[in-house]
């Protein structure tokens, strides 16, 4: 029996209707089986006008929206990948002790539980998969020896299996926990090796489209439309393998949300969606080695937190200074994961903030007022940012094209402002903020504190004489002697700012004559 057949028996009820109808015209196409003039028109509708494979494929991709069965398609390739083995008794390939794995990766835990649910049911429904049940947990069932496994999507966990199949659903959205970034080069990297040696291998990538980077889009330019032996991608809408979603689900969508709602039902890649920054950018700003600077005599420092309620994000905190020459250096980088206790990281926040003698903290104005107390109990005051994260961004990105900033070496710092997306509305305006399901608590720290130290110089009056300079920030004015030690900060609307600025006058100058 072939893999169409095995997938359709197996599925029974799960895989009848129209939907299955589209669904077949892909899996024969993959496996290189005959198919109908009508079925051939279809497939090259959706393949760019490419010619149906004259063999079986080892690589494909499958490019549909959201809801067109891609998950439940997953779970039928995989475990007619298993039946396929068995039926067809490859275990004599195998080493002695060795296992054949079908490996199916998914976005996050939740998306693996689904998938494997959908694997257990099609098992459970055949007496004769049923019967060669050896072992079954959470994760992972075994038949005879051929194992179906479920797991994230890390590089990491994925190297020395001999694999007879590797379904990666939904690998445009793979998000690597430590650093938010898509790990899916490097996890497909590592998986092919194990899919060398075995007949009959398929790495099938299933994914509704996004952003034009990353390997689904890659694979999209080197495939789509195109003579192949390596792969073939193929291209639809949800309702092309999903012919019963009510059109009415996606007209709602696209009123919210046109270019979302194109690339999440139409397959249509999306053109507003742009990286923020080079990782070569960030790595020309990165001072290598440098992990933290300790506080120093005579320099003036400010600190940004983005607080959490300690639950899901982190909880971050970025102290630094401005250089004379107008550079700005980030001292000291923080990062407090969940879970934990919000008033034990305030604690531990605010002693930080004193042994800099930041005389107060900036963070997120979207924060609520838990922080302000939180910082308050510990003698700290805090102070809701002027702008938000997305203003903060965009403040960041000339200082860091101009190598303005210098940052900690800090990888999932890195990782995280690499990831950062440049989103352009229907209006024509930008927003900045991290993908779906990764985070942005280091990156908003770091563009935060940078904002700060952003000041603008107001010029030098009568004082020049003795080499004083006034600059602004947020907080207000402060003056500097020549020799860069901070005299005096004067706060917006301080009713005696004209007498304090005639004592730093006077500081500076005696200052000047010694």
């Amino acid at each position: 029996m072939n893999l169409v057949q095995l997938v359709r028996d197996l599925g029974g009820r799960a895989y009848e209707g129209p939907s299955w109808s589209t669904w077949t015209v892909v899996l024969k196409g993959l496996c290189a089986l005959p198919l109908t003039a009508s079925e051939q028109a279809v497939f090259r509708r959706h393949t760019g006008g490419a010619e149906p494979p004259a063999q079986r494929v080892r690589e494909a991709w499958i490019l549909s929206g959201r809801r067109s069965g891609k998950t439940l398609m997953a779970a039928g390739v995989a475990v007619g990948l298993a039946a396929e083995f068995l039926v067809n008794r490859r275990e004599r390939l195998l080493a002695p002790g060795e296992t054949a794995v079908v490996l199916v990766l998914a976005s996050d835990k939740l998306q693996g539980r689904i998938a494997f649910g959908y694997i257990c049911g099609l098992i459970d429904a055949s007496p004769i998969l049923a019967a060669e049940i050896d072992s079954r947990t959470r994760e992972r069932i075994r038949l005879g020896r051929v194992e179906i496994r479920v797991a994230t999507s890390s590089f990491r966990g994925v190297r020395g299996y001999t694999l007879i199949g590797v379904i990666a659903d939904e690998v445009a959205f793979w998000r690597d926990e430590e650093t938010s970034l898509n790990p899916a080069e490097e996890v497909l990297a590592a998986l092919r090796p194990g899919l060398s040696t075995l007949p009959g291998s398929l790495l099938l990538c299933i994914t509704s489209v996004y952003a034009r980077r990353g390997p689904a889009w890659e694979a999209y330019q080197r495939h789509y439309g195109k003579p192949s032996a390596e792969a073939v991608v193929w291209l639809s809408d949800s309702r092309t393998l999903n012919p019963s979603l009510p059109q009415s689900v996606i007209d709602a969508a696209l009123a919210e949300d046109e270019s979302r709602a194109a690339a999440e039902y139409l397959s249509i890649w999306r053109s507003d969606v742009e990286q923020f920054v080079s990782v070569e950018t960030v790595r020309s700003c990165t001072v290598l080695g440098r992990v933290e600077l300790p506080p120093a005599r005579g320099i003036s420092y400010r600190a940004f937190t983005d607080p959490s309620g300690g639950s899901a994000d982190s909880w971050t905190l970025a102290i630094g200074h401005r250089e004379r020459d107008g550079r700005i250096v980030v001292d000291l980088l923080r990062e407090r994961k969940a879970p934990f206790a919000p008033s034990e990281a305030a604690a531990d926040l605010a002693a930080l903030c004193k042994a800099y003698h930041c005389t107060e903290v900036v963070g997120d104005r979207f924060a609520g007022d838990f922080p302000r107390e939180a910082f308050r109990a510990h003698g700290i005051p805090y102070r809701p940012a002027e702008k938000n994260k997305s203003e903060l961004y965009v403040d960041l990105l000339p200082l860091l094209n101009s190598r303005a900033v210098e940052l900690v070496e800090h990888p999932r710092l890195h990782a995280q402002l690499i990831a950062l997306e440049r989103i352009t509305s229907r209006g024509g305006r930008d927003s900045i903020d991290h993908p779906r399901r990764a985070h942005d608590d280091l990156a908003n720290a770091v563009a935060g504190l940078a904002s700060l130290l952003s000041r603008k110089k107001l010029g030098v009056s009568g004082s020049t004489t003795w080499g004083g300079s006034w600059e602004s920030d947020a907080s207000g004015l402060r003056y500097f002697s020549k020799d860069g030690v901070e005299l005096l900060c004067i706060e917006p609307d301080d009713p005696q700012a004209a007498q304090k600025a005639f004592v730093a006058e006077r500081l500076a100058q005696a200052r000047a004559r010694r």
